[in-house]
């Protein structure tokens, strides 16, 4: 059986043991968090070094991807550096593939065209930001607002690639915590009363990493649509009590759990036998394995 662990810099209590099959194989996913604690992240990555398959690199990214242009981030680098023998992979390159595929997928019923589609991390999934710029009429890339703080909101493409292009040399270089939520921040739960709030209310669809919309959805989500990547069952009541509409997810459900884009890449590695991975690698074994995301309607 193969096996593949998820570490990062998350809250443990999010963490998971699924045994299941994909591709026809039988597979061990498990998710270790390091509560926001960089030095024993380091310390499990370097201890299962060349006892696992494959890692997947959690609660960070390795590098964001602004079209062809790669920026790697300087803490998950250091991470990284500790997986001498065994692949390691942060989600990045299947979203790249997955969370385009997803988004086509989701026109007939969505009709993207029709909605006004607030995303709030889409540097960290440009791939999904782009194909649903393709289909919708109005968009507001909210990276600025909801990551660093400022009352910018970005309504083109262009205008988010440009400032990308800006602002990802200089972020790279931060520690992780000052950009994402991490260790016991990640179960935070507020309802946002400020300003930011009004962006929320103004979207049909909210997208993006759901640590973000979790840390900043107002208390009411009523006939709203999430689509994001990560959710447990206390994040679904959570959205559920809040009035939510419909949450879509990129990746399936397994034991009430969506598995996280690192969890599933690290496992096609592992299954693949072949490391790194194309594009069209992620699109085809995406193809092959028939895995879908997963649509939960609350209310």
């Amino acid at each position: 059986m193969k096996h593949v662990v998820s570490v990062g810099l998350g809250s443990s209590l999010r963490d998971a043991y699924i045994e299941t099959e994909i591709l026809g194989q039988e597979i061990l996913i498990e998710r270790k968090g390091s509560d926001g604690d960089m030095n024993k992240a380091a310390a499990m990555i370097a201890d299962l070094d060349g006892k696992v398959d494959a890692f997947g690199l959690g609660g960070t990214d390795l590098f964001i991807m602004v079209g062809d242009k790669k920026y790697y981030l300087r803490d998950s680098k250091k991470l990284a550096k500790n997986a001498i023998k065994t692949p390691i992979v942060c989600g990045a390159g299947l979203k790249d593939s997955l969370e385009r595929i997803v988004v086509k997928s989701l026109n007939d019923e969505i009709n993207w065209k029709n909605k006004k589609v607030l995303m709030l991390s889409a540097v960290d999934r440009f791939g999904m930001a782009e194909t649903i710029d393709s289909f919708a009429s109005e968009m507001v890339f909210a990276d600025l607002i909801y990551i660093l703080g400022l009352p910018i909101p970005l309504r083109t493409l262009k205008s988010l690639r440009r400032t990308a292009h800006i602002i990802a040399p200089i972020a790279a270089q931060l520690p992780i915590k000052w950009l994402y939520p991490t260790g016991s921040s990640q179960e935070k739960e507020k309802a946002e009363t400020g300003w930011k709030t009004k962006h929320f209310a103004w979207a049909d669809v909210i997208a993006g990493d759901f640590h973000f919309i979790k840390r900043y959805a107002p208390a009411d989500l009523a006939g709203k649509i999430v689509l994001t990547n990560t959710t447990t069952p206390d994040d679904v009541e959570m959205l559920k009590n809040r009035g939510l509409k419909t949450l879509i997810t990129t990746t399936p459900r397994f034991n009430g759990r969506s598995l996280s884009t690192n969890m599933l890449e690290a496992a096609f590695v592992a299954l693949s036998d072949k490391f790194p991975l194309t594009k069209q690698d992620y699109d085809g074994l995406i193809i092959k394995s028939a895995l879908k995301g997963d649509r939960l309607e609350l209310n």
